[in-house]
């Protein structure tokens, strides 16, 4: 992302964080960060496309801090819950902001939904490194199994995320239905 499409994505950030999915309309992105509205279509095709972003920062936050301090626990179990426990934290810690990226993750766009299986093969590698104890592992080293099993242990949080943003669950419930599935297969 160059610097440009970087303000451009804090800005919608930003927005966000202020007044959820509905506050990032793109004629007031472009004006708070100071393009015209047609640059802005030619670097995002839309306000989706433009959370979908922001995940992406959002995302290097959370690598950066697992770099620092990675998934702790003894077993893979408790490294895949801590790992969560920080996926969890990160993004709730901005909630209309997390709100409006699982809104926007949401959409039926094929270029979008790319764009989240890139995010989904990312979060992969860590939660593998994680499970593993090994910076280096990722998902194209890990076992069939390994990779079922981070599949499926993504798709009960981001279920669970859902469940958050519609208040159906707190935060902590969020990693407790994380834990529940991954003692079933880790355990």
């Amino acid at each position: 992302m160059n610097d440009r499409e970087k303000r451009i994505v804090a800005t919608a950030i930003a927005l966000a964080e202020e007044g959820g999915f509905e506050a990032v309309r793109l004629r007031d992105v472009a004006a708070r960060s100071e393009v015209a509205l047609g640059t802005l279509y030619r670097h995002f095709r839309g306000k989706d496309d433009l959370l979908v972003a922001a995940l992406a920062l959002e995302a290097d936050g959370l690598a950066a801090g697992f770099s620092e301090t990675p998934p702790s626990g003894d077993t893979p179990l408790e490294r895949a819950v801590s790992y969560f426990e920080g996926a969890t934290t990160t993004l709730c810690r901005k909630p209309k902001l997390a709100r409006a990226i699982l809104r926007a993750a949401c959409s039926d766009d094929p270029e979008l939904a790319a764009k989240i299986r890139a995010f989904h093969g990312w979060a992969s590698d860590l939660l593998i490194s994680a499970v593993r104890d090994d910076p280096s592992a990722n998902l194209s080293a890990a076992t069939p199994r390994e990779a079922r099993i981070c599949n499926m242990l993504q798709m009960v949080w981001f279920a669970a995320m859902l469940g958050w943003m519609s208040a159906q669950y707190k935060q902590d419930e969020v990693v407790e239905q994380v834990r529940a599935a991954a003692e079933l297969v880790l355990g």
